[in-house]
């Protein structure tokens, strides 16, 4: 049991920023890890040229990496959105002009899960309408990824952080990936559970652990507090990675911290080098 026990990935956006995003999978490579997962790495544009697409997909394949997850079309971020899926007007219609390429991409590459960021709250529109348009949203994106053999995965995100963010519980997630599945009959929505996240909304972890792991179709960590690697903050994550696992969680582990003064690469102490690639 443990951390060697984890089948762990890189998020390369938040992780190896300090290099241009073509030369990140090499770095992840470097220190070892064999798989890695991005936000949306085109933050202006949906619709990037099919030339920066196949570069990423070259960049990956050169390193032999794995992508394991991807963000579709998520607004600013980081900066100032959480998605845009929900969001009447433009953001919506980027999102849903996202869809197809992003599915198609994720094929090309291999990658079997594709995270949705809901979208904040938007001043003047119904909670109701923007919960509507989510769904109708979410059902397109759910249908595009089982084309491509891929899941759906809903994300909770933390409220002191996040503030207009509706999805601030497990529960509140959970039932978002319910309402999907419902509506397509396809069962392949699923939650991401990002630990950091609901750690700083005050969940009791190991309850959710227990009452969604079924639910669970890609998990995140990072440590609480600061959001850093593991051991520098109070979260006890090996422990919480071993009752995922108790409760049936094969999945992926997705490290999405920050790696603090340090070069990323110098960020992975905690973990030994031999448990860095996925078998």
């Amino acid at each position: 049991m443990g951390y060697p026990d984890q089948r762990f990935d890189v998020n390369l956006s938040i992780l190896f920023t300090e290099l241009p995003l073509l030369e990140r999978p090499a770095a992840a490579a470097a220190a070892g890890f064999t798989a890695v997962e991005l936000w949306w790495p085109w933050i202006e544009t949906p619709t990037p040229p099919q030339a920066e697409l196949d570069a990423l997909k070259k960049a990956l394949d050169d390193a032999g990496t794995q992508l394991v997850g991807l963000n579709f079309y998520a607004g600013q971020l980081p900066g100032p959105d959480r998605g845009a899926l929900s969001v009447p007007g433009e953001e919506s219609d980027r999102f849903r002009a996202n869809i197809e390429v992003a599915a198609d991409f994720a094929a090309s590459v291999g990658c079997t899960a594709l995270n949705a960021l809901y979208g904040n709250r938007v001043e003047g529109a119904d909670p109701q309408v923007q919960d509507a348009l989510a769904l109708e949203n979410l059902v397109l994106a759910a249908r595009a990824a089982d084309r491509v053999g891929a899941i759906l995965l809903v994300e909770t995100l933390n409220k002191p952080e996040s503030p207009l963010y509706p999805l601030v519980s497990a529960p509140a997630a959970i039932e978002v990936v319910d309402k999907v599945n419902a509506a397509t009959g396809l069962g392949n929505a699923k939650f991401l559970l990002d630990l950091y996240h609901l750690s700083m909304n005050g969940e009791d972890l190991s309850q959710v652990i227990k009452a969604y792991a079924a639910k669970t179709g890609h998990v995140q960590i990072a440590d609480n507090p600061g959001r850093g690697a593991p051991g520098t903050g109070d979260l006890p994550l090996e422990r919480l990675l071993d009752e995922l696992k108790d409760a049936g969680y094969a999945g992926w582990v997705g490290l999405e911290y920050k790696p603090g003064d340090r070069p990323s690469a110098e960020s992975f102490d905690w973990l030994p080098a031999s448990a860095r690639a996925a078998g």
